[in-house]
């Protein structure tokens, strides 16, 4: 078989299978700490706890940090600490001079925003250490399982081995990207994600066959559609718009001469730019209904995740901060600018302004369509809900679980794909030319 040539074709490049092996242990590490209960937290006792992170919003943290949360491991707050600081420092680089300097900066300036980042993930770390640890005896039912007391010390030492654990999910995250394949904390998400499937899927397996409430022809139907969702998630991060750009040969005087014997390449606009960071945003914002519904009650309708108003607000959401996100990490301005000086143009397009206004009006019109799908795909897992499929399940029907899955899964295999490319085998994703083999 041509996939089982390939495996081995991977495992014949001695880079490429180091970077796949460290990756593979580094992920190891990161879930085996995922297993490691505090210091002073009784593990039989965390039986209410897991039951509390089943459904909701709380479930959808839990599925970020691969059921570190709801077993109180050392790891409890996962990867998105950091993220959210990431999030922070690329909003407060609209806005702060100094940011935008280094931004500017190449890799020198990256390396400062990489440690301004760590830094931040500490410090929002140290604020929400000491919020999950007040929150464990609401969870679970009382304070039986705190066998060391909820003193001083316990507090101090959970809340220093809580930061720890997230500080070393990073460095582990880092590493992935630096030495191993694909990006590290992408990586450490998904591997999250996909730890809580097997066990879903039992559960909703367990629902349908065993408790007649379907039977297996549901369950065959759920996986068709599925598989449907999953496709349609591969098209949206794939898909892209290629704008023609035509090059002017450079003459012996150093000028450009535009005929049509330039060199033609493409422009690829992605109908998905923004990637996951719109459904996080949101996601993050639909948070606050929860905190605040006590003491507003004209939201406590949006506290409900499968509710049609929560759903109608979250959709919105995405569609805005798509435009959002898009506008500040595509530069069409830049890249029109670029474009002027490596003698590009879009043909019947003046170079300069009038490119930029062009990239900028065509990436808005994809954009549309883009975070309408995007915002469809997020709100799956409550429609799916009301078809009988349990929330667990209905989780990875859509919504950011997915979308994190396809795009990770994508970029390791082009990674992976690239490497097989450049020693002349064929790739795991397109075929590659055969023929390069016999000149090696």
């Amino acid at each position: 078989m041509k996939f089982i040539e390939t495996l081995k074709n991977v495992w014949k490049i001695t880079e490429l299978k180091d970077r796949i092996l460290l990756t593979l242990g580094l992920l190891l590490v990161y879930r085996f700490g995922a297993q490691v209960v505090l210091p002073g937290i009784d593990a039989s006792q965390l039986g209410s706890l897991a039951s509390k992170t089943d459904t909701g919003l709380l479930g959808l943290l839990n599925a970020f940090t691969g059921g570190a949360f709801a077993k109180a491991s050392v790891f409890a707050l996962g990867i998105m600490p950091y993220i959210s600081a990431s999030i922070v420092v690329q909003l407060m680089g609209i806005a702060i001079p100094y940011l935008q300097k280094l931004q500017k900066e190449g890799a020198s300036g990256q390396k400062k925003i990489t440690q301004i980042t760590r830094w931040l993930t500490i410090g929002i770390c140290l604020v929400q250490a000491p919020a999950y640890l007040t929150s464990l005896p609401a969870l679970m039912g009382g304070t039986q399982a705190f066998t060391l007391g909820q003193g001083g010390v316990f507090y101090f030492s959970s809340i220093i081995i809580l930061v720890t654990g997230c500080v070393f999910a990073m460095w582990l995250g880092e590493k992935i990207t630096d030495k191993g394949i694909g990006n590290g904390i992408s990586l450490l998400i998904m591997v999250g994600i996909i730890a809580n499937m097997p066990l879903s899927f039992a559960q909703e397996f367990d629902s349908a066959v065993n408790q007649s409430q379907g039977g297996l022809i549901k369950i065959l139907i759920e996986l068709v559609i599925w598989f449907v969702i999953i496709l349609a998630s591969i098209m949206l991060v794939m898909a892209v718009r290629k704008i023609a750009v035509q090059y002017a040969r450079r003459t012996a005087s150093g000028g450009y001469e535009k005929n049509i014997m330039g060199s033609r390449q493409y422009i690829p606009l992605k109908l998905n730019a923004s990637g996951v960071m719109p459904i996080i945003f949101a996601q993050a914002i639909m948070f606050l209904p929860v905190a605040l519904a006590q003491r507003f009650p004209i939201i406590a309708g949006l506290q409900d995740m499968n509710g049609l108003w929560y759903n109608v607000v979250f959709a919105l959401l995405i569609i805005i901060f798509s435009y959002f996100y898009t506008a500040i990490t595509i530069p069409t301005n830049k890249m029109a600018e670029d474009l002027k000086r490596s003698g590009g143009f879009i043909p019947g397009i003046r170079p300069g302004k009038d490119t930029a206004d062009k990239l900028d009006s065509i990436l808005s019109k994809i954009t549309f369509p883009g975070s309408l799908f995007l915002a469809m795909l997020s709100i799956l897992p409550a429609i799916v809900v009301q078809f009988g499929v349990q929330q667990s399940w209905a989780m990875f029907y859509g919504g950011t679980s997915l979308i994190i899955m396809v795009g990770v899964a994508i970029d390791t295999l082009q990674q992976i794909n690239s490497y097989l490319l450049n020693r002349h085998y064929d790739g795991l994703m397109k075929a590659g030319n055969s023929n390069r083999k016999s000149n090696t």
